[in-house]
């Protein structure tokens, strides 16, 4: 999972978490479902006009207001592949991991417009714009984080790792 490449999608800053999954679908954790109306309050043709592996490029603060952990699975359900910002919320930067959401703070962020193709190398903290041609540096996801995207988030990370030391006591 070393490059993540993409269509961009916009949207401005403080960018809420009821924004990203509206309070009415609170009623249900099933991720397909909560996929169906992610974004709607903000774009409400969004899910229809996105496809599989899209970015979210934001403004700064994005994912702020309630903790919920439905936005990033909603999110990630509807199969964005990552989001780029100048700034999270810590809460839902936590989420977002804790998910296996991968997410990329970048400052110049403002620069990379919807449409623009993008291409997020994991390994070295930087982001192609394939649109433009510029490049951008962030500083490099901790490879602690990097494994828990890779795993789909710390619920599955910890299963392989239950899995795991089962495994190794059975052969002792």
């Amino acid at each position: 999972m070393s490059t993540i490449e993409g269509k961009v999608w916009n949207f401005g800053s403080h960018i809420d978490t009821d924004l990203i999954i509206a309070a009415r679908y609170l009623n249900t954790s099933n991720p397909q479902e909560l996929a169906k109306h992610v974004m709607e309050d903000a774009d409400p043709q969004f899910v229809t006009k996105m496809s599989q592996g899209d970015i979210i490029v934001a403004g700064e603060n994005f994912g702020c207001g309630s903790s919920r952990e439905h936005a990033p699975i909603a999110l990630k359900a509807a199969g964005i592949a990552a989001v780029v910002a100048p700034t999270f919320a810590r809460i839902f930067y936590r989420n977002a991991f804790n998910m296996g959401l991968p997410i990329f703070e970048l400052p110049q962020a403002d620069e990379i417009k919807e449409g623009h193709i993008i291409a997020i190398d994991l390994d070295n903290g930087s982001i192609s714009n394939k649109s433009t041609g510029k490049s951008y540096t962030f500083n490099p996801i901790p490879p602690f984080m990097q494994e828990l995207i890779a795993a789909g988030g710390l619920m599955a990370y910890a299963d392989a790792e239950i899995s795991r030391a089962q495994s190794t006591q059975k052969a002792h």
